[in-house]
Parts: C-alpha cells; sequence; structure tokens
C-alpha cells in the first residue's frame, strides 16, 4: 500500500503521524508531502529565503526518517495559495509518479486559506492524474523542478520529467476530522506508535517554543482513544458518501 500525506506547512503532519507511522512499520510506502516550505513562521524573521528551504528540508528529512518515510516539498508561497488548477496539476504529476492508494489532508472548512487549499488540490489531483493529456501537457516554467526540494532525488512530480503514466486506480481520501463534516469517521489505534509521533509533536515544539508539549499531546491522543476503546488513536473522515456493506455487523 502506497500512502500520501498533503499539508501545507510542516508541523501540520502532527494530527496523523501516528497513523503514518503504523503504515511505515508495517512495510507500506509513506510520502510526506508539503506545499509550501511554511516561509513565514515567525522563526524564520527575515532569513533568506533559499536558507529556509534549507532548513526546511532538513525538518522534511528528521520527521520521514523518524517514521520511515519519504518527503517532498513543493514551494507554492506560504499564505499565497489559491487552489487553482496549477497547483492541483503539480500535485497531480507526483500522484502520477507515487501512485498513491490512500491520501490524507486538511478538513475542507479548517479556518487556514493554505489548509483549505491544500485539501482542495488534494481532491483535485486525484481527477487530474487520471488523465494523460493533462497530466503530459506542456510543462510550465514557472513550476519549480521537484528535485530542488524532494527528499529523495529520484522522486519526480513530473516537471522536467518522461511522459507520465495516468494513475486510474481508487484513491482513499481521508481528511482530518471536522465536526461538521458529512463524511463518515475512521479512527486508527495509533497506541503503538504514540512515542515516536509524541516525539515528532516534541521536536515541532522545540522549533516553534509552543506552550503545548508531548504530555498534552498524548493525553489528546488518549482522549481520541477512549472514543474508539483503544489507549491512543488518530481520527479522520472518509471522503466517501457511505462506508462499503460489510458481512455482518461485527
Amino acid at each position: 500500500m502506497r500512502i500520501m500525506a498533503v499539508f501545507a506547512h510542516p508541523d501540520d503532519e502532527i494530527g496523523c503521524i501516528g497513523t503514518l507511522a503504523r503504515h511505515a512499520a508495517r512495510g507500506d510506502e509513506v510520502l510526506l508531502v508539503w506545499t509550501t516550505l511554511g516561509e513565514l513562521a515567525s522563526q524564520f524573521g527575515d532569513t533568506p529565503h533559499e536558507e529556509v528551504t534549507r532548513i526546511r528540508r532538513e525538518h522534511g528529512a528528521w520527521v520521514a526518517d523518524k517514521i520511515g518515510a519519504k518527503f517532498h516539498f513543493f514551494d507554492m508561497g506560504d499564505s499565497r495559495m489559491t487552489g487553482g488548477r496549477d497547483e492541483a496539476l503539480q500535485l497531480a504529476r507526483l500522484y502520477a509518479t507515487f501512485r498513491p492508494n490512500a491520501v490524507i489532508t486538511w478538513s475542507d472548512d479548517h479556518p487556514h486559506p493554505d489548509h483549505r487549499m491544500t485539501a482542495k488540490i488534494a481532491f483535485d489531483a486525484i481527477t487530474l492524474a487520471r488523465i494523460p493529456k493533462i497530466i503530459n501537457e506542456a510543462r510550465r516554467p514557472a513550476m519549480p523542478p521537484a528535485s530542488d526540494l524532494s527528499g529523495d532525488p529520484a522522486m519526480e512530480s513530473g516537471e522536467d520529467a518522461a511522459r507520465l503514466d495516468a494513475w486510474r486506480e481508487t484513491v482513499r481520501f481521508y481528511q482530518y476530522y471536522a465536526p461538521a463534516s458529512p463524511y463518515p469517521e475512521v479512527f486508527v489505534d495509533t497506541a503503538d506508535t504514540l512515542e515516536v509521533a509524541a516525539e515528532v509533536m516534541g521536536f515541532y515544539q522545540a522549533f516553534y517554543k509552543w506552550a503545548w508539549t508531548p504530555e498534552l499531546f498524548r493525553e489528546g491522543r488518549a482522549g481520541v482513544g477512549r472514543m474508539a476503546g483503544v489507549k491512543a488513536a488518530e481520527r479522520f473522515n472518509l471522503r466517501v458518501s457511505h462506508l462499503p456493506a460489510r458481512d455482518y455487523l461485527y
């Protein structure tokens, strides 16, 4: 199984890091994708963009290594995302390369515009990746080469690459839980990966100087776990009208 987590800023992935770590431990391929560098974080001050890119690549490499994943950065502009076709096409070309079976992203109603736009293009890219003429249409110079920002030199988003094959398999589309979502809820038992998830959260806490602590993080995961009858869990909405029929109630 191949899972792609698509988020706007480094640290957004904290909400599913235990799930990703569990899949990676099972032997699944996991790719962490950020649509921006999160360069407007106050910690960067007036740091040049090239240096921000270097630091963020180090952050991505650390998190990916910690959970056994690969990583990839786009540079769509912190708080400048539009949710437009060009952004979705960049992501669709990465879909066509990585060929995910499942995608995890933000909810549709989050207050931050980059979060909403990332969720939008993550969904739109599923359709664009299915159409060969779209993913292989003329490359636009404004789109930066994937190899400049990727954690894996072999990972390409389609820019300056050979002709891509469309990805037309079913992609299960998971979003962070939102109370107003019309889609069914899914809980993932993350008790086995709670500590590595807390370590990732602590990594970002040290960078951002959050008051939120790994101890509070563990308590939050335990609270979600109690709702699902396990010691710790993460909660998502699965973007389908109805879950598939099962053979029995239990």
